[in-house]
């Protein structure tokens, strides 16, 4: 499973839409979640706004949370959108057995068996998540919860019992030209991540949407050997096999 976590506070404002970035990123299926993140008083009507379509176009989760609530809120949305992935996954092969039925209308023993499945899944399948953080002038007072809230998230990953990866990138870049740096390409090694925000460096655009492009472009042409999740990305003969030893 792929994901992009997007963490600003405000609203996008050199380039193409984030929102078309983000709806390219789940064609693509790459989920797209989005933290605004405050401090005092609120991100505003039209960065809320912003921030909730993006979300929608990717197929993930919004939020706004102040900086004290940032890791707690993170984590949540990453285990979550994690479920949801599986749980529309199992639901597909469930339909094919059932036809139009649900899985509410599974006997209880199955119900639980799938169930069971969905929570296992949640722990053990290949997870890869690009950090986007928004390291322009205005986020600066906001980068030590930022921070703190990262290294929580890379202890969390650690701790699951399948394969996850972290990459991290800040927007905008060193120049005008720059759209997103890549800070820390794909690791499970949660010590590099202690060491990447004394290198940010915050100045002025947000280009939220080249940002989110430029995450893409690495996971497009990233050859690296990277889990096959066979729910996402699998043959229906296989998932069809895996999910139905459960349910017929």
């Amino acid at each position: 499973m792929k994901q992009i976590l997007l963490i600003t506070d405000g609203c996008s404002n050199v380039g193409e839409s984030p929102v078309l970035a983000a709806a390219h990123a789940r064609q693509e299926g790459i989920t797209v979640n989005v933290v605004g993140v405050v401090d005092y008083g609120t991100i505003g009507e039209l960065g809320s706004r912003e921030i909730a379509d993006i979300a929608k176009a990717g197929g993930g989760l919004s939020r706004i949370a102040s900086t004290s609530q940032l890791a707690q809120t993170i984590q949540m949305m990453t285990r979550k959108t994690v479920v949801q992935t599986i749980q529309q996954a199992v639901n597909k092969e469930v339909k094919k057995i059932l036809g139009e039925g649900s899985l509410e209308e599974l006997p209880p023993q199955q119900r639980s068996q799938v169930v069971t499945v969905v929570d296992e899944l949640t722990e053990t399948s290949p997870l890869r998540i690009a950090l986007l953080i928004d390291a322009s002038a205005s986020m600066k007072p906001k980068l030590g919860a930022v921070e703190d809230a990262i290294r929580d998230l890379a202890l969390s990953l650690e701790a699951r019992e399948g394969r996850s990866e972290l990459a991290v990138f800040h927007f905008p870049g060193h120049s005008s030209s720059e759209d997103a740096v890549l800070d820390m390409d794909w690791t499970r090694n949660v010590s590099e991540v202690r060491s990447l925000f004394s290198r940010l460096k915050m100045r002025g655009a947000t280009p939220t949407g080249p940002a989110i492009f430029k995450v893409l472009e690495h996971y497009r042409y990233d050859k690296l050997d990277e889990p096959r999740d066979y729910l996402v990305n699998g043959d229906d003969e296989a998932r069809e096999g895996m999910i139905g030893g459960y349910v017929v």
